[in-house]
């Protein structure tokens, strides 16, 4: 068993799929002869050959248009955002037509793509390479919407996303690509060969989507994360001293809400984090969940910590990003009520 990156787990799954299934392409602006801008496909072309892993114009919208349409022809495209902060002029092709390709053809078509989109923020990028856009995926029926947290998950996630027959958000924290990140940003940054979560099985594993992991088990409150905020949200439970069960919740759209619902049943209470901005968060969806399933077993009212309702800010990043201390400070008023 290999020790991996999430860069790595990431190009070894696609790679295991174009191996396995010669249907799988992998298209996007520089994901063939450079290998991504973040090295995600670094090799495949050479491996798979230029019709299975190939560059595109510098147009989202052309780049899902051609996704759907192999998709519809029998193949199963992984087209690459470069960032997820530019998929927004993919969305038409997104979700008027992958998403409800199988609704309107009564069954007869389906569109197996797979989107990888690096998101969120930690790494200076600004407000055009570090946002959120999470939620707006989960609220289009057809579609399902997928966040690893570790090079384990990131490999059998994406080969489960890319065997599924309908469209899949995959959004990669590209804070998370060469290690874990607590939240601390004056501190060094740790390798993932140092988590146990860095250890990914070689060939062909997936992971069902719709199920959520427990990574922390614990009796006072639950805390909801995924991505990039599993890390912090681990890291400001330990710093708060708090007896926190942390659920992964690893795909979004299915949401494994049986887990949920015993987690928050057993605590009583429950923290919601994500980074993105807070008005129409996925942390609202999340939130209105807990209350229409455990509401009688609520001791106190749900905390959510969020990024702010502004563009993501090059000069305030640790401001808006949710760090320990932030979730700390909802952990204790929780626990005090």
């Amino acid at each position: 068993m290999a020790t991996m990156t999430m860069v790595q787990a990431l190009n070894a799954a696609m790679d295991e799929m174009l191996t396995r299934d010669g249907d799988v392409v992998v298209l996007g602006e520089d994901v063939g002869y450079f290998g991504g801008v973040f090295r995600c496909t670094d090799g495949l072309q050479r491996k798979h050959g230029r019709t299975r892993v190939f560059d595109t114009p510098i147009t989202e919208a052309g780049i899902m248009g051609i996704a759907v349409g192999m998709a519809a022809y029998g193949l199963r495209p992984v087209a690459e955002m470069q960032f997820a902060d530019y998929i927004y002029p993919a969305c038409d092709q997104l979700i008027s037509e992958a998403a409800r390709l199988r609704y309107r053809s009564g069954g007869e078509f389906t569109a197996p793509v797979t989107v990888r989109a690096p998101y969120g923020g930690g790494i200076f990028g600004g407000q055009t390479h570090s946002q959120s856009p999470e939620a707006i995926f989960t609220h289009v029926a057809g579609m399902k919407t997928v966040i690893p947290s570790t090079p384990y998950d990131a490999k059998g996630l994406l080969i489960a996303a890319i065997e599924d027959d309908d469209p899949v958000m995959f959004f990669e924290p590209k804070r998370l690509y060469n290690g874990p990140f607590e939240g601390y940003h004056d501190r060094p940054v740790v390798p993932w060969a140092k988590h146990p979560a860095s250890e990914v099985p070689d060939g062909h594993y997936a992971i069902p989507l719709g199920k959520a992991a427990t990574v922390r088990s614990g009796g006072a409150v639950t805390i909801l994360a995924y991505g990039t905020m599993v890390h912090v949200a681990l890291a400001a439970a330990r710093d708060a001293q708090v007896d926190a069960e942390i659920l992964d919740l690893r795909t979004l759209v299915p949401v494994d809400i049986e887990a949920i619902e015993a987690s928050v049943r057993k605590t009583g209470r429950c923290v919601i984090v994500h980074e993105a901005t807070r008005t129409g968060g996925f942390g609202a969806e999340l939130s209105a969940l807990v209350q229409e399933h455990c509401f009688h077993h609520l001791e106190t009212p749900i905390e959510r910590v969020t990024g702010w309702d502004t563009p993501y800010p090059h000069a305030f990043e640790w401001e808006y990003f949710p760090g320990p201390a932030r979730i700390a400070e909802a952990l204790r008023r929780v626990m005090e009520e």
